[in-house]
């Protein structure tokens, strides 16, 4: 009995060591039983699993065969999940094609969908469910490279107001496609407040941007092109900017520092944007703030982004989304309820 008592904490300590080589994965947030808001964030990282190096890592939720994943070793980002009790896998691949699995249990409190609207005043014009409008048309997107092709049509589901757009896309070569609505012509008016929910069907492997525009010709006849963008490549929000001047522009891309990555949001679920634009008479643009499912993120950026293009008075939306592959993607994205308020 002496001698089992000695060997017994070394059998231990070896069973333990085993264990750790096998799955060597740090979840520092979400606990285990915690009560978090939606969207959380998972803040993990992996150095091996079963005893190999880490090759990529993800997540996934409950039953959903739906896997969101990364070439890298670590998240800390933003998840997305409706109230109520659910089960994060925390998922981590090695060089041999294994898979490690770590199981979190997390009770979301917080509905998803608080409403960053306190911002718009009583008084505010609003135009709603713009996603019914039958004038919205697609185009490849002549910014991107490669091509694409789109087709959008109105369904009962999933949707939340029972008629929701469908965004039906292929992309080749990065290529991105563009729709467009018009739902005005108001030439006064200085903030808008953009409002819609998103969700993306199955996952979003097959592009890597979404894009949420606002264009209003001024009453100095110039066009001012309020562009906001989920830019998934370097995980953040990015704002439009005219590098040059109306008659000799240069439209760009600037990146905030606020976090978006659209594999991060949770796939056949749906998602809260709202972004609060405001502008001058000259077509200076000033990017506030942007909520995604209830949390805000503050910008207040303020560049020009004024074009002589010659258009009549418009009040113009734009919803792109973009490919990212040098092959062939496909992509399926819903909007509902979008409305746009302004004053």
């Amino acid at each position: 009995m002496r001698q089992l008592r000695n060997l017994l904490p070394v059998c231990l300590m070896l069973a333990f060591a085993a264990a750790s080589a096998l799955a060597q994965t740090t979840v520092v947030s979400p606990t285990n039983g915690e009560q978090v808001g939606s969207p959380f964030t998972l803040n993990m990282w992996a150095t091996y699993c079963s005893s190999r190096p880490v090759t990529a890592v993800g997540y996934s939720l409950d039953n959903s065969p739906n896997t969101s994943s990364w070439p890298t070793w670590y998240i800390d980002g933003p998840v997305a999940a409706p109230s109520g009790w659910h089960t994060l896998h925390v998922k981590v691949w090695n060089n041999g094609g294994g898979v490690c699995v770590t199981d979190i249990s997390i009770d979301v409190t917080t509905p998803t969908g608080s409403s960053g609207a306190s911002v718009v005043p009583a008084s505010a014009v609003a135009v709603s469910s713009i996603q019914t409008l039958d004038d919205w048309v697609a185009v490849h997107d002549g910014g991107t490279p490669g091509s694409s092709s789109g087709a959008t049509s109105l369904v009962s589901s999933p949707s939340l107001s029972g008629a929701a757009r469908l965004f039906a896309n292929q992309f080749n070569d990065f290529g991105g496609e563009r729709y467009s609505a018009q739902f005005g012509d108001d030439t006064s008016a200085q903030n808008f407040f953009y409002d819609t929910w998103v969700y993306i069907a199955n996952n979003a492997n097959g592009f890597s941007n979404l894009e949420f525009d606002l264009d209003q010709t001024m009453s100095n006849g110039e066009t001012v092109i309020m562009g906001f963008q989920c830019d998934s490549w370097i995980d953040r929000w990015d704002y439009a900017v005219n590098g040059g001047s109306p008659t000799q522009s240069w439209d760009t891309w600037l990146h905030s520092y606020a976090p978006c990555n659209v594999h991060a949001w949770g796939a056949n679920q749906w998602h809260h944007v709202q972004i609060y634009f405001s502008h001058n008479t000259s077509g200076w643009v000033t990017y506030h703030s942007v909520w995604l499912d209830g949390t805000e993120q503050d910008l207040n950026f303020t560049v020009f982004s004024g074009y002589a293009l010659g258009w009549a008075p418009v009040l113009l939306t734009n919803f792109q989304i973009d490919g990212d592959s040098s092959g062939t993607t496909w992509g399926n994205v819903y909007l509902d309820e979008l409305t746009v308020y302004r004053w």
